[in-house]
């Protein structure tokens, strides 16, 4: 039976207990109590038992799981837990665990992409410094007065033989400089009626090839100073000229190419007629099986040996096409270089036809060539700058920038040891520069006692 004093409260209270021994107590706030609905545990006292990641020593392996832990710990809550502490191994990490941040300190796993050698940095401070530029000597060696040396963008008067002869064409002479003792030949004189347009060596040295004002092929013999052969064909002069391994091809003024072989009496055993201008840029391809060919009607032309018409006809350079140069590294891959109005260099792919790049150089380009050394080439400039640049490939990333002739380089040639060029210019100088390393040792070649210091004359 309730009493009536549960009734009057409203509380149903089990038998024996008053309504009066019922008290509602207020709880004062203290700092000494905490009141919640649930408990949670503070990080800051947190150990890792909680994880499972107590160290405790293999007995199968040593040392297996004590590495595994230590690897753990550090991809979960950094490096600085990750480091062992003698005074309190198992302290909890004083950042917050699994935030997200990035960490600019460095790794701190060995998993890290610096540690497997594949460091990806997204800031500006890189932590090796870029491998410096090759040192390239800024000034000429040697130089040697060539009096009469034409400005003409359309001749080819110098080229350096492969027993380490250097033919010059000065006026209507030929001269024949000797680079291992600096001895002086004149080779030949062509008279008042005639002048020289281009001088080129066979590949093995013995003979020379010069190409008249009025046309005409002479073949020389280099060591003897007599000449062999006098070829035909051409009705004005012939201002380049190409050797391969046994034929002779000269371009004219009157826009063909004739094909000579001295194993035949004829003057010419082929014609390649394809250009609307001059002929001034003729190249053969290292393995002989193709021939370049620039005009002064801003085309380059590829030949085959198989086809009297030309196999690609490129049409990108905007001025007259005389530098070119094949890649002695990389089979198909020509370089040419257009005049004053073009002042780019264009690298193809002579099996498709495609332009793989291009740089502007600023100025005229007059002559390429590529180094057989190492994947750089060097191109010579007339307007405006008159200057000489080295190029690596296939980055483009320009070496060296060289400066001395007044006027513009219309000449190079390269020595035997692919170490030096020589350049030639309408100032009547030519000038020797050491530009790339040897072909054993990456190191800039240094000057020897072969090349003596100061100005000569050649004739």
């Amino acid at each position: 039976m309730e009493s009536p004093q549960a009734k009057k409260s409203g509380l149903n209270l089990p038998a024996g207990m008053s309504g009066t021994s019922l008290r509602l107590d207020t709880i004062s706030k203290s700092s000494s109590s905490t009141c919640s609905d649930r408990f949670i545990p503070c990080r800051s006292s947190s150990r890792l038992h909680t994880f499972g990641l107590i160290e405790k020593p293999s007995p199968a392996k040593e040392g297996g799981n004590e590495a595994y832990s230590r690897l753990l710990k550090s991809e979960l809550f950094g490096s600085d837990f990750a480091s062992p502490s003698s005074s309190s191994p198992m302290t909890s990490p004083s950042k917050n665990m699994l935030r997200f941040k990035t960490d600019h300190s460095g790794p701190s796993s060995p998993f890290s992409p610096s540690v497997l050698g594949h460091r990806i940095d997204f800031s500006s401070d890189s932590p090796t410094p870029p491998k410096p530029p090759r040192k390239v000597p800024k000034t000429p060696h040697k130089v040697l007065d060539a009096p009469s040396l034409q400005d003409d963008f359309y001749l080819n008067l110098v080229d350096w033989s492969s027993q380490n002869v250097l033919a010059v064409a000065l006026g209507t002479c030929v001269y024949l400089w000797s680079a291992s003792n600096s001895k002086v030949t004149k080779l030949c004189d062509l008279g008042p009626h005639d002048g020289v347009c281009s001088v080129q060596w066979t590949r093995e040295g013995s003979f020379i090839s010069i190409g008249t004002n009025l046309g005409q092929v002479q073949i020389w013999d280099g060591s003897r100073c007599k000449k062999v052969r006098t070829m035909g064909g051409h009705q004005i002069r012939t201002g380049v000229l190409a050797w391969n391994s046994r034929i002779l091809a000269s371009g004219s003024r009157d826009r063909n190419i004739l094909q000579h072989d001295m194993r035949v009496p004829s003057d010419f055993i082929g014609k390649l007629v394809g250009h609307k201008s001059e002929v001034c840029g003729l190249k053969w391809s290292c393995d002989d099986r193709e021939l370049a060919s620039g005009g002064n009607d801003n085309q380059l032309l590829v030949w085959n040996q198989h086809s009297q018409q030309p196999a690609l006809r490129l049409t990108e350079h905007t001025a007259a096409v005389k530098a070119i140069a094949w890649s002695p590294h990389q089979s198909g891959l020509l370089a040419s270089g257009g005049g004053t109005a073009d002042r780019c260099i264009r690298f193809w792919n002579t099996t498709n036809g495609h332009q793989l790049n291009f740089v502007d150089t600023g100025s005229q380009v007059c002559n390429l060539g590529w180094s057989k050394n190492v994947n750089e080439i060097v191109s010579t400039h007339g307007y405006s700058q008159n200057q000489i640049m080295v190029w690596k490939y296939p980055s483009l990333a320009k070496v060296a920038t060289l400066t001395g002739h007044s006027m513009r380089v219309l000449y190079l040639a390269m020595s035997p040891d692919g170490q030096t060029i020589v350049t030639g210019a309408g100032d009547e100088t030519l000038r020797f520069w050491n530009i790339f390393p040897s072909m054993k040792t990456p190191a800039p070649v240094k000057d020897t006692a072969l090349w003596s210091l100061g100005r000569t004359q050649i004739r």
